[in-house]
């Protein structure tokens, strides 16, 4: 039975304070999903016990129904739908696909539909999706019997939802999978080859592309430490050709693309196909963090724990990056930001002095800023450039016609355009 991961035994830590000037730029509860699940006194996300518990504010759909399945674990019963599930195109992989959805829309339809005709089983949980954006897309899918879903009353967090679907698994693989993926042919059995091929392999990916199929950063990486993060950000890394060791970036997608698998030292939890027995061995993941960083988390103790993580380039996965995060791209860079100073401080602060890690803070609340800034800029620019003469037209045509107030107040005070 795969356990919880609360917080790591050898580095305990303080949630990250905010810099004093983000309350006079910005309200934080801009930021702050009302459903996130709550934090102790220590700031530690407050424990909800194994999924038995879960599964009271929770609705699961299975094929059969049951009040148990083989392996003693609480699920509930089954709504039919009489839409053909897809059909397998070869032998199915012994993995159990743990889909984490928020209101993905249509992009979730593709992940479904690969996963399911490559995997052995498939957890859907959805964290609280729109009704209107998530009902209607899998209503032609929960009839399928390989097809657990979860509906979760409330958004915990990526991570939260990945424990929740591994905890319902039966497999001896499981395959944390974001709903704006599409598995290639073939390309779950080549995972599944790599890891079982060498014994000390906890975690491989595969080769994460564009739809264009250009490779994206981020499936190959070494650890983002605070050094090589400073790198990357003042664009440093172009000194590597004279200084490999010391100015390398963590993102490897540059380098020449292997032929067989490789180790790396970390994985995008995009696509993070992890042995059974290793997440028995290093916990599942840290439901700290929100959104963000907990696959680097993730990879940082399975490496601390002795076990080697693979990059599988001949296993592509097509991945819409940001298809999930467009409608609150504020919020997900918060969390993003957020993740990154408590990855810093869980791993790295006793290898830099407490002054360093406190300017590295200070740095990621730095950029969060910048990042702030330039999205509000690019949005104020666009509505500056917004087409305004339907409006302008409509307001002269009617200005005789009514009193002057009645005629300027409309276009004062809505911010909806005026139409002929």
């Amino acid at each position: 039975m795969v356990r919880r991961f609360v917080e790591h035994s050898t580095s305990p830590f303080r949630q990250p304070p905010c810099l004093p000037i983000f309350p006079s730029l910005f309200s934080l509860e801009f930021f702050r999903d009302p459903r996130t699940v709550p934090h102790d006194s220590e700031g530690r996300v407050a424990r909800v016990n194994r999924a038995s518990d879960m599964l009271t504010q929770t609705t699961v759909s299975t094929a059969k129904q049951q009040d148990f399945d083989g392996r003693g674990r609480a699920v509930a019963h089954l709504e039919t739908s009489p839409t053909s599930p897809p059909a397998p195109a070869g032998p199915l992989a012994p993995v159990t696909v743990v889909i984490v959805n928020h209101n993905a829309g249509q992009l979730l339809v593709d992940c479904l539909e690969s996963a399911l005709t490559q995997a052995s089983e498939v957890v859907l949980v959805d964290n609280a999706s729109h009704p209107d954006r998530f009902e209607p897309l899998i209503a032609g899918f929960e009839s399928h019997p390989r097809l657990h879903v979860i509906r979760s009353a409330e958004n915990r967090g990526f991570a939260s939802g990945c424990n929740l679907g591994a905890e319902l698994s039966t497999q001896p693989l499981l395959l944390f999978l974001n709903p704006d993926c599409a598995i290639g042919a073939g390309s779950l059995a080549r995972l599944c080859a790599a890891i079982q091929h060498h014994p000390r392999a906890g975690m491989a990916g595969g080769l994460l592309t564009y739809p264009d199929g250009v490779e994206q950063g981020g499936g190959r990486r070494a650890v983002p430490t605070p050094w090589r993060s400073f790198v990357r950000a003042f664009g440093l890394a172009r000194l590597s050709r004279r200084w490999p060791k010391l100015f390398n970036d963590f993102h490897l997608h540059r380098q020449p693309l292997p032929q067989v698998p490789i180790p790396v030292e970390a994985i995008s939890g995009a696509c993070m196909l992890v042995k059974r027995d290793a997440i028995d061995d290093f916990g599942l993941m840290d439901e700290g963090y929100f959104l963000h960083c907990e696959d680097l988390d993730l990879c940082m103790r399975a490496r601390t724990h002795g076990w080697q993580i693979l990059f599988v380039p001949d296993a592509p996965i097509v991945h819409h990056k940001g298809g999930c995060s467009r409608e609150r791209p504020l919020f997900v860079e918060w969390h993003k930001h957020k993740g990154m100073v408590r990855f810093y401080r869980k791993h790295f602060r006793n290898q830099y002095p407490a002054g360093l890690m406190e300017l590295v803070t200070l740095g990621v609340w730095l950029r969060f800023a910048a990042v702030t800034a330039r999205m509000q800029t690019a949005l104020i620019w666009q509505r500056v450039r917004a087409p305004r003469a339907p409006a302008v037209r409509t307001a002269r045509s009617t200005v005789g016609q009514m009193p002057l107030d009645a005629a300027v107040m409309p276009v004062l005070v809505s911010n909806r355009p005026l139409t002929s």
